[in-house]
């Protein structure tokens, strides 16, 4: 059966078959159930073993930017909690934030998986920023944290 074959019939098995046919082909569980997510990584593997996979240094390259942003080897975002843990140029857990805004004093406080900003919790300081003036503003600009670290440079640490 030709490549192209396969890959449209994917479209066509159910999800049980299509996780079985994510054991043979890949040897383990896939990561995800999401059908979308099955159906483009295996339309991927099947072309990878009639075609030929990336080199060993592409290979390298894609695990450490992947690493370096904080995702795994299938660019799924590893856990929020692990995230916030290696992010280097973050508050440490339960520092106070505090901004002054239009003659108005904001408090945010630094948890392990996002922030708490009056008894809400919140993924980002952008959306707290937001929700306190009402627009698009990078919180890390807001409340005076940008520019204390310089970015991770991933692409030259993958070289």
């Amino acid at each position: 059966m030709s490549v192209i074959k396969q890959i449209a019939d994917l479209q066509n098995l159910s999800h049980e078959e299509l996780v079985s046919l994510w054991r043979t082909l890949c040897g383990n569980e896939p990561p995800a159930s999401n059908r979308r997510f099955i159906i483009k990584r295996l339309a991927y593997r099947i072309q990878e073993i009639a075609y030929g996979g990336l080199s060993e240094e592409a290979r390298a390259k894609m695990d450490a930017v992947l690493k370096c942003h904080g995702y795994d080897e299938f660019g799924m975002p590893k856990a929020a909690s692990s995230r916030a843990q290696t992010r280097k140029d973050m508050p440490v857990i339960g520092s106070k934030l505090v901004r002054e805004w239009n003659g108005r004093r904001y408090e945010v406080t630094t948890l392990r998986d996002g922030f708490e900003y009056e008894g809400r919790r919140y993924r980002s300081l952008s959306a707290i920023a937001k929700a306190i003036t009402g627009t698009h503003w990078n919180g890390r600009a807001f409340f005076g944290l940008a520019g204390t670290k310089q970015p991770q440079r991933c692409l030259r640490n993958a070289r």
